[in-house]
């Protein structure tokens, strides 16, 4: 890298993309104008390359246009990573990716738990649908919502979830507690729209006996957020899975309507790289997980 100038020359560089006079420039870095004028002309010497317009204001050329947010980035890419590991203070960190719903309705609320018992793992939560192929941009470890068969990695089962239709108590005042399956027929019926391991009505029905030609469907929704949001607001009745309503069947803002067992036909699994299942912060991390989901299935049944 025989190209590569000094830290220095390269922050007055990115301070100067910023200002439109060297002088500006100057007061930010808190160096004189002319101190800024020669790193700046050094640069352009080592790169051969001109990098700015100069006249009554500065303006970058092509070059300097090109140029400019690499250096940026790389600034910022430096400062973030400095961060993070003055805040890691010897604390390790654990890259876990999952679905946005599971996330948000299912692990957010138990991480204070784990930070309990393991004060020593530092989480960042992603979230993606997409599969994790584990490049080393990507996460650590991934929880992931499938048939279990994920070629070369290394993967647990977690739990199942019980798959159940839920109302608020508002649309059950305006129409009335159903008192058998068949009755649901005849309410506006909140459809998720997507892949096969979204739970659909017709199997449902199929499951508790209800021939069914055609469903009095309310809204088709792309997400399962939106369909439990419009549940609660009492736009009709979703057929949810367990782990997603938890928090809203405790505090009654959603009701389960028949306590009839209908597994998952699919599940949630750990999933990582063969290998590093067995470094000690992921050991820690899949145990806790491990015991997270063994207390939440036997709630679910």
């Amino acid at each position: 890298m025989r190209d590569l100038p000094p830290t220095a020359t390269l922050r007055a560089f990115e301070v100067a993309t910023r200002h439109a006079t060297f002088t500006s420039a100057s007061e930010e870095l808190h160096v004189t104008q002319s101190a800024v004028s020669h790193q700046l002309k050094n640069l352009e010497e080592i790169w051969g390359l001109q990098l700015f317009q100069r006249g009554k204001s500065l303006s970058l050329t092509p070059a300097g246009a090109a140029l400019a947010p690499i250096v940026r980035e790389f600034f910022l890419n430096l400062e973030t990573t400095l961060a993070d590991l003055r805040e890691q203070k010897g604390r390790v960190r654990l890259k876990v990716s999952t679905t946005y719903s599971f996330a948000l309705k299912w692990l957010l609320p138990r991480l204070p738990g784990l930070s309990q018992q393991h004060p020593e793992i530092l989480v960042t939560l992603e979230t993606s649908d997409k599969a994790i192929h584990f490049t080393s941009s990507e996460p650590d470890v991934a929880i992931r919502f499938g048939n279990g068969h994920y070629p070369g990695l290394h993967s647990e089962f977690l739990f199942r979830e019980q798959i159940f239709p839920v109302a608020s108590p508002d649309l059950l005042q305006r129409f009335g507690a159903p008192r058998e399956p068949a009755d649901l027929l005849r309410y506006p019926l909140l459809t998720r729209d997507g892949a096969d391991l979204v739970p659909k009505w017709a199997l449902w029905f199929q499951h508790v006996g209800v021939g069914v030609s055609a469903l009095r469907e309310s809204v088709r929704f792309a997400d399962t957020n939106m369909t439990i949001e419009a549940a609660l607001l009492g736009q009709g009745i979703a057929l949810a899975r367990s782990g997603h309503v938890e928090a809203e069947i405790s505090d009654g803002s959603l009701v389960r309507l028949f306590d009839v067992p209908f597994p998952s036909p699919v599940a949630y699994y750990f999933v990582c790289p063969k290998g590093i299942e067995s470094q000690s912060h992921i050991v820690s991390f899949r145990n806790w997980l491990l015991a997270e989901s063994g207390k939440a299935e036997q709630g679910y049944r």
